[in-house]
């Protein structure tokens, strides 16, 4: 016979959970109604078979956990059966079903235990901080409370769809640049370490004196192969003194705050900063979130913690009645433009709107300035590649003409 998991309620509201054998759905239905109990939903459960749960882990895919895709993708699927009139719970099952790697399915079976349970959606999704961001969460909360669950899932998977659009241009800005940087990297050290010392020992042997050229290039293999190990040691204690300093918050913040000062690149980190924040705020504040719980919110968003300092002084500010605007003007965090327009937005009471104007104004900033960085930095890579490779090549060409010439 097989067993099915019902979730009711009673007059009272409260719930009944639990999981029964019954020749079928209906008779169970039927039982359970005869009990006073309002049914929500009945499943049949399927047990997962040894094979099935042997074959699950040794699926190395099984191993990865789910991403903020994972999440847009459940969003956006249960958004659509929610507003089709789907339950919730049955929508979290398909999601579940169709999700494309399976820790992220156990995420939304755990989200459907908990719901079963007595718990709501929102905390059901909190119970998984390392998944669901508190932007998101807070967006659901605002949902559930407002009777629009399915409105709120869509503004979060948008949400989520911007940011991976953000980092997706960011990494294939970088990509070609960094193969190209490797690859100067790589062919420098081959020569050094393999190329240099064959053609000092090829022209060492002839017993004559170098050209200045060929000299330079091998006092340098020389000087990198005896310090070699130094440079080693030096490059890590660097790194693991950089992480620890990270680590610790006022460190970070000092570092954070150099980063934000670097030329061209803290440029782009304030560009970023400013856009992810308005568009963040203005998101929760048409979600009918309060002003202070949004940047309480979105303080969390930011990854800067210059920038994030500076949003919980702001908030501080409007706290002790402050306007918004006058709290983030001036300074060198964020772009100016966005004080200036939240003051707009403050006097003509249209704040979520004029954010959402800042944020699209400064993403298309950040587009056009990454691909002009890109453009930029792709020519001068090959020339210090080719530069390296040319350089070693003219020593070597020197040296062998100043020996042929010699020897005549």
């Amino acid at each position: 016979m097989p067993s099915f998991r019902f979730h009711a309620r009673d007059i009272r509201g409260e719930p009944h959970n639990g999981t029964v054998t019954a020749a079928s759905v209906e008779l169970l239905t039927a039982e359970l109604r005869g009990r006073g109990l309002l049914v929500i939903d009945v499943e049949e459960t399927v047990s997962e078979t040894p094979e099935r749960a042997r074959m699950s882990s040794l699926n190395p895919f099984s191993w990865l956990p789910p991403t903020s895709f994972d999440v847009e993708m459940g969003f956006q699927q249960l958004a659509t059966m929610l507003h089709s009139g789907l339950s919730l719970l049955a929508g979290l099952r398909m999601v579940a079903e169709q999700a494309r790697r399976p820790r992220a399915a156990r995420v939304w079976d755990d989200a459907c235990n908990r719901i079963e349970e007595g718990s709501n959606f929102s905390n059901a999704l909190a119970a998984h901080p390392k998944v669901f961001s508190g932007h998101v969460i807070q967006l659901i909360r605002v949902g559930e409370h407002a009777g629009t669950l399915d409105i709120s899932l869509v503004r979060a998977a948008e949400h989520l769809e911007r940011a991976r659009n953000l980092r997706l241009l960011v990494l294939n800005a970088l990509t070609y640049p960094t193969i190209v940087l490797l690859m100067a990297v790589g062919v420098a050290g081959f020569m050094v370490v393999s190329v240099v010392p064959k053609i000092q020992k090829f022209l060492g042997g002839a017993g004559r004196r170098l050209p200045a050229i060929t000299q330079l290039l091998v006092d340098v293999s020389n000087t990198v192969m005896n310090y070699l190990p130094y440079f080693c040691l030096g490059f890590l204690s660097l790194s693991l003194a950089l992480y620890f300093c990270y680590r610790w918050p006022p460190g970070r913040k000092f570092l954070d705050g150099v980063l934000l000062r670097i030329p061209v690149f803290g440029y782009i980190l304030r560009l970023s900063g400013t856009a992810v924040f308005a568009r963040g705020l203005s998101i929760l504040l048409e979600s009918g979130v309060t002003l202070l719980d949004s940047l309480t919110t979105v303080e969390k968003l930011i990854g800067n913690r210059v920038l994030s300092l500076r949003i919980a002084s702001a908030r501080h500010a409007v706290l002790r009645g402050g306007t918004f605007a006058s709290a983030l003007s001036g300074g060198r965090d964020f772009l100016p433009m966005l004080g200036r327009m939240i003051a707009v937005g403050e006097s003509a009471g249209t704040l979520a709107t004029v954010l959402a104007d800042v944020a699209r104004f400064h993403e298309a900033q950040l587009v056009v300035t990454i691909r002009r960085m890109s453009v930029l930095v792709e020519p001068v890579l090959i020339l210090v590649v080719g530069g390296i490779v040319g350089f070693v090549y003219i020593a070597f060409f020197i040296a062998m003409f100043s020996l042929a010439s010699g020897g005549r």
